[in-house]
């Protein structure tokens, strides 16, 4: 019988981060904070005074009284149309679109609940409002979650009244959305607490259960317009008042006397729903924190967007316990993927991973994170299939710049591989979150299950920039005429270069300004921002509203799960242990031509001038949709002299030339080490005792952290294993350059010049021994 079994993941932090960079992220979560406070004012204390004068609750009132006592409501969406203004000048505001919409724990279970803020414009409909509405009965509807409203609505703000009444998704939407819940069986209950005209008024009739207050009414038109259409002198309350549809029309179930005791009736029909599935589901297990602090979040993740970090210390500080079983961690590694318990119940996790990554092909070479590459395709595609096979909910950490390009990545077919991701998860049944830590750009937002792909919610952080390419990268773009071939400005006209100066900077900082959360959260592109120390707790709430309903989607016991199938296939495919085939070798005098030992296709692995010995894999060899690691047989050694194939995947056939060896190198030492894994420059010229640090990859290679700043290395200098020798700037990411040799050696110089493009092999720094 299959088993999950958990490991540790994560570590204990050997430091916090410097002081600096916890204040710039305690403050952005400081901001957060301080706008979520004015947003829950409305339009000011003044209008809740008044209010609360009139004998009626505040919509924040209503909504708290509706919880579970020691429960706290969980909003989304608080920030659309934050910061825009209406009509003419000066203008109005419409505090999170004129509706609060929130999970709220009702009796241990947990509903949406769409509540009119009676305080702005008397809970009028503005632009997206109807959409914020909508997008609240969307995620009731896919998860099966009962629904309350707390209509105090007056209809349409009129003046913008062509912004929110007809297309696709206007007012009359919502409407649809109540026909639809009510067909699939979900319940809707309504409290109807004042002013409900038009669209307000139609809001709540097809709810299972309609409540009005002694001082709300329902109306099609309000006595206003009445008496101006037929000159009938009555008020709103004789048109619509309780005593007119509990008892005349029976648009209404019941009446209350005021909001408290409407608030409380509610609270005892969703009782009568019954208690939800949690502890079932949790299969023998109990809800338990992480091992280490999410509070530590704000030292795992760097304060600036270009550096990288360790997705796995985040995935620490948000699972139960910190345990995870990470699911074919050798394959695809610039993709995280996994299953973990959130609150005791389980959910699959996919994470961008950050830094320099090991290339699958070519071992002295690496390539940047956070990007989508062939391998990583593959793999959360076949994972994101067998979580909607399994029914495990999928938890999706962005973090990433986008898809792999370049002639490499076209040759593979990673156009393919990306639309089987995209077909995977647009098609998925079971339940997908998504939290955006950091970048969400191009057409990796898309591929990891960004908003378009329809996730139950999407979340930001107060450090979310999503965008389809940085201001920075966009601004060389649009005057790519304008630069030469290193990005700089061509013209030497001193005017020119200012203008043109000038208007790289305006594009940079527009698209900076876009790339805002805040501007993401205004126009709905995420459901709501959130601190990084509410995400644990967040998630814990996401992963109950996952599983609080029964018989509504399929979810397996997980010892059946069809993830123990494929781990049991794919698991053991790691790159390092696939099966080796000694290349065949027909000696020369100052040569050896090795040769192929099956009919397929090779792909090298090592450099021109790599030095290589007996059992080392130098180039793969797929046969037939089957892998084997080419080695190179005993006694011989040496350095790649000439690679016979011209492009990863050339075919050859039995005892066709692969590649030509220079005999009597010597083979690497465990001693030698580069940032690349080679042991030297790429021609191999290097005195005795001496070692090169090689770029790991193609970037812009930086000897200095700024630059009024010193170099990391002088001549002269003794450096350690570990220590940092430059920077490589990659895909607008700054990558820190160690050496990872196993003694002290002595700097000598630096070869490549500062801030310059640097090819994978080209070396660095050039290091000698240190005597003894």
């Amino acid at each position: 019988m299959a088993k999950v079994f958990l490991q540790p993941i994560g570590a204990p932090l050997s430091a916090r981060a410097p002081e600096a960079h916890r204040d710039t992220l305690n403050a952005q979560e400081g901001l957060l904070r301080e706008r979520r406070a004015t947003l829950r004012l409305g339009w000011g204390a003044s209008y809740q005074d008044r209010t609360r004068a009139r004998g009626k609750m505040t919509v924040w009132d209503r909504v708290e009284a509706l919880a579970d006592p020691g429960s706290a409501p969980l909003p989304i969406q608080t920030f659309v149309n934050w910061d825009e203004r209406f009509g003419d000048a000066p203008g109005r505001t419409s505090p999170s679109a004129g509706v609060v919409t929130a999970f709220v724990q009702v009796h241990g279970r947990w509903v949406v609940c769409i509540a009119n803020d009676n305080t702005v414009a008397s809970g009028s409909w503005w632009p997206r409002t109807p959409e914020k509405i909508i997008r609240a009965q969307e995620i009731a509807l896919r998860l099966k979650l009962p629904v309350v409203y707390l209509v105090d609505c007056s209809g349409l703000f009129l003046p913008e009244q062509g912004r929110s009444f007809p297309g696709k998704r206007g007012a009359g939407h919502i409407f649809a959305k109540n026909s639809e819940l009510s067909a699939a069986g979900v319940p809707q209950l309504a409290g109807v607490f004042g002013d409900c005209i038009a669209g307000g008024g139609y809001m709540p009739i097809i709810s299972d259960k309609v409540l009005m207050t002694e001082s709300a009414y329902m109306v099609i038109a309000g006595a206003a317009l009445i008496q101006g259409a037929k000159s009938q002198n009555l008020s709103s309350l004789d048109i619509g008042g309780a005593d007119v549809h509990v008892h005349l029309s029976q648009c209404a179930d019941e009446r209350v006397p005021d909001d408290a005791s409407a608030i409380e009736r509610l609270r005892q029909e969703v009782a009568l729903l019954g208690g939800p599935a949690l502890a079932y589901y949790r299969f023998g297990a109990e809800p338990a924190p992480p091992i280490y602090d999410p509070d530590e979040l704000l030292d795992v993740l760097p304060a600036s967007p270009t550096e990288a970090y360790d997705v796995r210390q985040v995935i620490a500080r948000l699972v139960d316990n910190s345990l995870f079983w990470e699911w074919c961690p050798h394959q695809g590694v610039e993709v995280c993927v996994g299953i973990a318990r959130v609150d005791g119940l389980y959910v699959g996790i996919v994470a961008n991973v950050q830094g320099l990554l090991p290339h699958p092909l070519e071992p002295n070479r690496k390539r940047p994170g956070g990007i989508l590459y062939r391998e990583g395709v593959a793999k959360v595609a076949a994972f994101s299939r067998a979580c909607n096979d399994d029914g495990i909910p999928l938890l999706w950490l962005q973090d990433i710049s986008g898809f792999d390009i370049g002639a490499e990545a076209e040759r593979q077919g990673l156009l393919g591989y990306g639309s089987s991701l995209i077909y995977t998860n647009t098609t998925n049944q079971t339940p997908m979150l998504t939290v955006l830590l950091r970048k969400a750009s191009g057409a990796g937002y898309y591929a990891m299950a960004g908003l378009p792909y329809e996730p139950f919610l999407q979340l930001a952080t107060p450090a979310t920039r999503l965008a389809v390419m940085e201001g920075k990268t966009l601004a060389m773009g649009a005057f790519h005429t304008k630069l030469n071939d290193r990005f700089e400005i061509a013209s030497e006209d001193p005017e020119e270069r200012a203008a043109i100066t000038a208007g790289m900077r305006a594009v940079e900082s527009r698209i900076e300004a876009d790339m805002d959360p805040y501007k993401a959260a205004a126009q709905m592109d995420v459901d709501e921002i959130v601190a990084w120390s509410e995400l644990r707790d967040t998630l814990c709430v996401a992963a109950q509203l996952c599983y609080q309903g029964i018989g509504h989607r399929r979810i397996k016991n997980p010892r059946i799960w069809s993830l123990h199938d494929l781990d049991l296939l794919l698991g053991a495919q790691d790159p390092m242990h696939l099966p080796k085939l000694p290349l065949l070798a027909s000696s020369a005098e100052e040569s050896v031509s090795l040769l192929s030992p099956k009919v397929g296709r090779i792909t090298p692995l090592l450099q021109r001038g790599a030095r290589c010995g007996p059992g080392q894999a130098v180039a793969l060899l797929e046969v037939l949709g089957s892998r084997f690691a080419l080695t190179l047989p005993e006694g011989v050694h040496g350095s790649i002299e000439r690679w016979h194939i011209a492009r990863q995947g050339e075919g050859r056939g039995y005892k066709g030339a692969v590649v030509e060896l220079r005999a009597g190198a010597s083979a690497p030492s465990a001693g030698s080490a580069s940032a690349g894994g080679a042991s030297g420059p790429g021609d191999g010229a290097l005195g005795a005792g001496q070692e090169a640090v090689l770029a790991p990859t193609e970037g812009q290679f930086y000897r200095r952290a700024a630059p009024d700043q010193p170099p990391f290395v002088s001549e002269g200098q003794v450096i350690e294993p570990g220590a940092q020798i430059g920077l490589l700037e990659v895909m607008k990411f700054f990558h820190p350059l160690r050496y990872e040799g196993q003694r002290p050696m002595r700097a000598l110089r630096y070869v490549a010049p500062d801030a310059t493009p640097v090819e994978p092999g080209t070396p660095l720094l050039l290091l000698e021994e240190v005597p003894s």
